[in-house]
């Protein structure tokens, strides 16, 4: 029981299994659930979601900042090269400059974040209905 891996899905909240740990939710899960909630098909799902990644690695990739109402912003900061110290041997390392994102929480992730409920008692959006593929007339 106490190396069972922590449960997976569940709502969109952090999931706890006994021992306090956070679930892990993969996109998988995710794509599941969204199919399911929204009355697309998984594979739409899937393609939507992927491509959505695929644009926020893009646009940091460029150096753009992307900001997404009440959930948060990503912006990629640049990291000053310094100077390390390997603690085991003591030797000086240097470390490159490096660009790395940084996501500051928005709003309602932080409120939801700061409530004390467990989150499956926290009342969520009701699920989002979008239309199916168009049929031609």
């Amino acid at each position: 029981m106490g190396n069972d891996p922590p449960p997976r899905g569940g709502n969109l909240g952090i999931a706890m299994n006994a021992d306090k740990n956070p679930a892990t939710v993969t996109k998988k899960d995710l794509v599941d659930r969204i199919a399911e909630q929204t009355g697309n098909k998984r594979v739409v799902v899937k393609k939507i979601v992927q491509r959505l990644l695929e644009e926020i690695i893009s646009e940091l990739g460029q150096g753009n900042r992307l900001e997404f109402r009440d959930f948060g912003v990503f912006e990629i900061r640049a990291r000053a090269a310094r100077v390390a110290q390997n603690p085991k041997t003591m030797e000086k390392v240097r470390v490159p400059s490096k660009r790395t994102v940084k996501f500051k929480v928005g709003r309602l992730m932080k409120e939801r974040l700061m409530d004390e409920r467990p989150h499956a008692e926290q009342p969520f959006a009701s699920p989002v209905s979008m239309p199916g593929p168009t049929q031609p007339h």
